[in-house]
């Protein structure tokens, strides 16, 4: 080991006390730069308890730095770095309370590599080497980068530790190892591999909980990062027909003795499996399933099959309790109209669960009218969702704002606190970093950005967010023309724009077609700013309804989210549609499928909600009578999805001899505007050859002008 008591700003170091403990491994990591493309030597290496597989490296030139964030302010002792052959010459150790004012607590002039071990004091959240000079033409590259100090409430759980339901009739409390615990708790969504990612994080908003849907062999490295971390988990079990992901499929819970006895033995599998692992908090067996079953069943049926299902859960409640007596069962559902159905069947649970989203504050006055004997939680809650809010002026739910989902959280956190006694916390929804239609609705980070929510939650569990850089605020978010906004033509959006720490923003403009298409993912629209926080995007080529996003980052890992929709609607053509309403036919049409009949008459009748279709063959056509000749020279088609890839525009003065005045062999769907030169004719045709998917042919409109 290299000494360095010499160089060290501080120069005795302290005995290491009984509190003493490694706060770096696992950590989140960042650093100036990595050598090569990244991949090798990230700044992760350097704090994964490796000490001579992985490694840190950066490139080659000075200054440079690591940092690790330890999630909170702690009070450290000593800082030991193990060094690869390419090590720093000349460096600090430095802390800071927010990752951007740095004090030094410890300096090296004369480092020759090998490991130093450095003592240090003060307290710090962020601990960094700060290098400044190398004595050879490499990078600076650390095995290991260990910061220790003291214990805090973040460190790795101890084994063992009953958990238990305590109390009598609306005097509850849950306890761990006999101390009281209020479930702060998020339900989780990262892949267990990023795990060690972002569960410092989670620490850091003062959250001691996760929940989880899905208990199984993939389990366990969650479960251990967890434990790692200070993190507790709800460990859920899925039973069919369950809401979310892994949802679906109909059980008959009062004959199919099969697959109940099948579950019964999974969960008892894993029960044993994990039941003394420290990170397990609770047990949590089916999600959403009384309500879900409503898609399976009705009537009479629907109540004997949710008494069923509600008996099977009291099954497995006790044989969960005959394995695990330390860790109390719950079963969550969407809505509390599934607790008389427990309270009659499920004696067994030791406390109830509900998804509340936007009704949590309902939940304490139906625990009271409902006369229960067991305490709750809120196991997925927040601001409203889809299904709670009205619908905007294009007939699609209206969104909450971010200000409006910051308080939502805000709200739903003081009624749940508000139920002293009864509720025994909550897992908000959702820590996951989903950049998509609904990962925008209810995540707290998606992309990995902090949003206003993210800060709620953050200010609800742990108390405070001094220091943090916080997210942009966008309010006043509007489209113009909302209802109107012509296929592959500009429309406007505004918004006011503002950012509390006044850093420089960045601005993003995204589409959602999940209304229009069912495609949730979010794609940068063609988009240019115009000042003021205005900004002209092009809208789609697919008619319907879209959802248009402005995303507001800040460059410290904030960002502000708004979104409004917009109704996409054909261009607009000059002139008069000299096809409205005149005779037409076609080659075929669908009498009776989904919609259907799609006469060709559909057409040709100015309403975009209404086509023709035609057989599931080629080639087919549709032709226009104008009733006289007339000189035509525009074709606008409004596809529906099922659209022509190779046609021809004809014309003809008698319906029997064509002549084409234009052609394609790479059609491409949504809305066509063709000109050709212009022709006088009678009649003018769609020769269609080739289909763009397997249907058949389909237009909403087929307008012809001069």
């Amino acid at each position: 080991m290299a000494l360095l008591a010499s160089s060290l700003t501080v120069l005795t170091a302290p005995k290491a006390h009984a509190a003493e403990t490694l706060l770096s491994q696992g950590r989140t990591a960042t650093a100036s730069s990595v050598e090569g493309d990244g991949d090798a030597y990230p700044a992760s290496a350097a704090v994964d308890g490796d000490l001579t597989g992985t490694r840190w490296a950066s490139k080659w030139s000075d200054p440079q730095w690591i940092r690790v964030d330890l999630g909170e302010r702690r009070s450290l002792s000593r800082v030991v770095l193990t060094w690869e052959a390419a090590y720093g010459k000349a460096y600090e150790i430095q802390g800071s309370d927010n990752g951007d004012d740095w004090r030094t607590l410890a300096s090296v002039t004369d480092g020759n590599g090998g490991t130093d071990e450095l003592a240090v004091s003060g307290s710090a959240r962020y601990v960094r080497m700060y290098g400044t000079a190398r004595p050879g033409g490499y990078g600076y590259s650390l095995w290991e980068f260990q910061v220790y100090g003291e214990a805090g409430d973040d460190d790795p759980l101890p084994g063992g530790g009953a958990v238990a339901v305590t109390g009598t009739q609306g005097n509850w409390q849950l306890t761990v190892d006999g101390r009281p615990y209020t479930v702060k708790g998020l339900t989780w969504g990262p892949a267990v591999a990023d795990a060690g990612r972002y569960l410092p994080d989670v620490k850091s908003m003062g959250a001691n909980t996760i929940r989880t849907w899905g208990t199984d062999g993939s389990t366990k490295p969650l479960l251990d990062a967890a434990a790692a971390h200070g993190i507790r988990v709800i460990n859920g079990f899925w039973l069919q027909p369950g809401g979310g992901p892994g949802s679906g499929g109909c059980v008959n819970y009062v004959t199919d003795d099969a697959y109940k006895s099948s579950m019964l033995t999974e969960f008892t599998r894993w029960v044993e499996e994990y039941k003394s692992h420290p990170a397990t908090l609770l047990w949590n067996v089916g999600n959403e399933s009384v309500l879900g079953l409503q898609n399976c069943y009705s009537g009479e049926e629907l109540e004997r099959q949710r008494n069923g299902y509600t008996t099977f859960v009291n099954d497995v409640a006790k044989r969960i309790h005959t394995i695990d007596p330390d860790h109390p069962v719950t079963s969550t559902d969407a809505w509390t109209g599934a607790w008389p159905y427990y309270k009659r069947n499920a004696p067994d649970l030791d406390l109830y669960a509900v998804n509340a989203y936007g009704d949590i504050c309902g939940v304490r006055e139906d625990w009271q009218e409902g006369g229960y004997s067991k305490p709750y939680i809120i196991t997925e809650g927040g601001p409203a969702g889809e299904w709670e809010v009205p619908d905007d002026a294009n007939g699609v739910p209206d969104e909450p704002t971010d200000v409006q989902k910051r308080d939502g959280y805000t709200r739903a956190w003081n009624c749940v606190t508000g139920h002293q006694g009864v509720s025994l916390g909550a897992t908000l929804f959702h820590y996951g970093v989903e950049h998509d239609f609904g990962g925008v609705w209810f995540n707290l980070l998606p992309d990995g950005l902090k949003r206003l929510s993210y800060y709620a939650v953050k200010q609800a569990y742990a108390g405070s967010t001094s220091g943090d850089n916080t997210p942009p605020v966008i309010t006043d978010m509007s489209v113009s023309p909302a209802s109107a906004a012509p296929a592959g033509q500009e429309f406007t959006v505004r918004a006011d724009i503002r950012d509390p720490d006044n850093d420089t923003l960045t601005h993003k403009i995204f589409l959602s077609g999940n209304y229009a298409s069912g495609d949730k993912r979010l794609v940068e629209a063609k988009w240019r700013s115009t000042g003021n926080g205005t900004f002209a995007v092009t809208a789609p080529e697919k008619l319907g309804v879209w959802k248009v996003y402005i995303q507001s980052e800040d460059g410290h890992g904030n960002a502000g989210i708004e979104t409004r929709s917009v109704k996409v609607v054909p261009p607009p053509v000059a002139g008069t549609n000299l096809a409205l309403n005149k005779t037409v036919t076609a080659s075929s049409y669908q009498k009776e499928y989904g919609d259907c009949p799609c006469t060709p008459a559909k057409a040709v009748d100015g309403d975009t909600g209404t086509r023709w279709a035609s057989d599931w063959s080629d080639p087919q056509w549709i032709s226009v009578d104008l009733g006289a000749a007339t000189t035509v020279g525009k074709v606008q088609l409004v596809w529906d999805p099922a659209y022509a890839k190779s046609y021809e525009v004809q014309v003809s003065d008698n319906g029997s001899d064509w002549r084409t005045v234009h052609a394609t062999t790479s059609g491409n769907g949504d809305v066509d505007s063709i000109e050709f030169a212009a022709a006088t004719a009678r009649h003018v045709r769609l020769h269609l050859t080739e289909r763009g998917t397997g249907w058949g042919y389909s237009l909403f409109e087929f307008g012809i002008y001069r």
